[in-house]
Parts: structure tokens; sequence; C-alpha cells
């Protein structure tokens, strides 16, 4: 089977779970002897990249901007599927999808498919006016695809209710690889379980504000271990300002560390020997950066918006109120003082993770849907699909 993926900014990812997620998946499908391609944006795979683990890369051009980037490559990269011979055409993100009625109009030999991973109209990077399209971007990525799949059961849930109907549910994955290997701490002077890491876009919505308060206050009140870190990987995405923002109110505390994109054996080891992850945001799909340290075995202390609780359900973790700082100091000083108890949840994470989150399981039933579709008997009708049911 053919399939093409668009919308994803590219592959192998940097950042962004969008892009993480499109990796492990299109490399999944490769592996199982599917045909796929992803489009790629020149800004963000090398050029001279053409394929990555088994997938076919093909760069078109973009306008390079805060509110075109995306927009554009996906007009590009859909007119150049066209003349393809795509058995499946799967756009990614509520943005891309509005274009999603361009195959289906010219080119009614593919099937079109999408997944909606978050509701991007609550990311404050937005202005007013491109909150106003990705509303209308929501309402066409739950119309115009032939199928559409979401991530979490908190957007399956939501979705049903905006739209009256039932949607394909599934999920995001974790890959693990531990790293035993702490030389690439050395480099930080980071020791083992003596920082509290944080993986995340600095993106307001995402609430790394909130813990750099948290773990200020706890220093001031000397309630964290001698020498703990609080250390931020990740970069802005267009927020130049607010990265700046963070760093500005970081001045003078030295344990706050900002180590930018991280990834392969640095960004493993970091999770590896990490004592906590915290995901302070406030609004998110399903968080893969999550998903991934549960799958580590560490403590997930998670703000309490659904898609968080969702990922930690069943005693796989621990909540604090959304944006309360307060709570969020409690939390961390329970546990970054209690090792032992940590490790218990970080447990039960981890098998959650290897039970319902796997990208093999991810993909086969990706690839469900496509072959589904591809059936002649098949009428455009919403099936809803659990990964967790087989």
């Amino acid at each position: 089977m053919k399939i093409a993926f668009i919308g994803q900014k590219g592959i192998p990812a940097i950042s962004g779970g969008v892009e993480k997620h499109v990796e492990k998946l299109a490399s999944r499908l490769a592996a199982q002897g599917e045909d796929v391609t992803v489009y790629v944006r020149d800004h963000y795979t090398d050029q001279g990249l053409t394929s990555f683990q088994g997938v076919k890369l093909v760069h078109v051009p973009s306008i390079n901007t805060k509110y075109l980037d995306t927009i554009s490559h996906t007009f590009v990269a859909t007119l150049h599927a066209l003349f393809q011979s795509y058995d499946v055409i799967h756009y990614h993100s509520i943005g891309p999808a509005t274009l999603s009625f361009i195959p289906r109009i010219f080119k009614p030999s593919a099937r079109v498919v999408a997944t909606f991973h978050s509701r991007d109209y609550y990311h404050k990077k937005w202005g007013m006016l491109a909150r106003l399209f990705l509303h209308v971007a929501e309402f066409l990525i739950c119309t115009i695809p032939e199928r559409t799949i979401v991530i979490s059961e908190t957007l399956a849930a939501y979705a049903k209710k905006q739209y009256g109907k039932d949607f394909i549910m599934i999920p995001n994955g974790a890959d693990v690889d531990f790293a035993s290997d702490t030389t690439p701490l050395l480099e930080w002077r980071l020791r083992p379980k003596r920082y509290i890491l944080s993986v995340s876009r600095l993106i307001e919505h995402k609430g790394i504000h909130y813990l750099i308060k948290a773990f200020q206050a706890l220093e001031l009140k000397n309630k964290l271990p001698n020498n703990m870190k609080l250390v931020i990987v990740g970069t802005h995405a267009n927020t130049p300002e607010y990265e700046e923002y963070l760093k500005v109110i970081s001045a003078g505390y030295p344990n706050i560390m900002f180590l930018g994109e991280q990834r392969g054996k640095n960004l493993r080891a970091l999770f590896s020997h990490a004592a906590v992850f915290v995901q302070p945001s406030e609004d998110e799909g399903l968080s893969l950066a999550l998903l991934e340290a549960m799958g580590y075995g560490l403590l997930a202390i998670v703000s309490d918006i659904a898609a968080n609780q969702e990922a930690v359900k069943a005693d796989s973790g621990v909540v604090f109120a959304s944006k309360n700082i307060v709570a969020l100091q409690d939390q961390l000083a329970y546990y970054v003082n209690r090792p032992d108890e940590a490790a218990l949840i970080g447990a039960v994470a981890k098998k959650r993770i290897e039970e319902h989150y796997s990208w093999g399981a991810i993909a086969k039933k990706t690839l469900e849907v496509y072959e589904e579709l591809s059936r002649p008997e098949t009428t455009v009708k919403e099936h809803y699909v659990d990964v967790h049911s087989k």
C-alpha cells in the first residue's frame, strides 16, 4: 500500500509531538513492507536527506513564517500528491486537514484520512484570527476526511459530543530505550536522580513558568535535596519571547538549566536518570513526552487537565491542580524527598505504557483503518476503534 503523510514539519523528529508521532508510525509501517512517503520542510529536515528508516522523504517548499509555513507547505504537498499513485493520503493536525477536500475532489482514487492531535486554538502562540481559523479547521477535520483518528479518549469524547458521531481512537505511543550510560550527563554536571526533568516546546500553554516558580519557592524554603536541579529540555516554537521570559525569571537560580533541544543518546540519558518528570501544561492532546517519561519508569507529576489524567490513570502518576503553583510545590517536595515512593509509582507507569501504548500496536491499528477504507464494499461511515480493545 502506498501511503503519504502530510502536515508535519518532517522527520527525523527534532521537536514536536506530531513529528515524533509521524516518525514512529511511518517507520513502523515501512518496516511492515508498506510504501510510505512523508512530506518534509527544508528548514526542518536536512535538504540532502531523501529517506529515513525505509520512509521516502519528499521536500517541497513553504513560506517559512509563523502563520504561513504550515498551510503553504500543506498546499504544495497536496498538489504534488495529486499526481502520485498513493492509495492513502493521511493529514496530521487540524490546520493541514483543512486542505483534505482537495484530494477528496480531485483524486477520488485515494483514501483520505486525518489525525486530530489537539485543539490547537488553545495554544497561546496564536492570535485571534489564527484561533478563529483553527476553530473552523477543527470542524473540517471532523467532517471532510473519510476517516478521522483522534489520539486520546479525551479528544474522542469531546469530538463525539461536539459533532454527534464516533471517531477512531488510536493513541500516541511511547518509544523507550533505557540508557545505563550516564556519560552524557557529565556535560551538564548532572548526577543521576538529582534532577527534575521537563521536556516540552517552550510555549506559554505548556506551563513551564509554573514549574520554574514552584522550583524556586522550594529552593528558597530549603525543601529540596541538596543540589537538586531543574532541567528543562526544548526550545520555542515561533515563541521566542516566551523562552526569553522563562530565562529572565530563572536568572540568579543556577540550578535551573535550559538544555535546548536534545535527542538520541542525550535525551535517552536524561529520561533514564531523572528523579521525576513534570508536565504542567494547561492543554494537551496526549503528550508524547509524558508517555515516554512514564515508559522510562519515571514518576510523572502532571497538571489535572483531562489528557494528562487519562495518561496517568490507574495510579500510574500524580496530579496537581492546573496553574496552581502551591499544589505543584507540594507534590514536588513530597516525591523528590521520597524516592522509593516515586520509584514504586514509576514502575506502575512503565507497566501501563508497555501494555497500552506500544507503537507496534498503533501502527497495526492504523493500517487496519487504511485497509478497511480500501475495501470495495466500504462506505463512508465512521467507526470507533480503540487500540486497547485487542
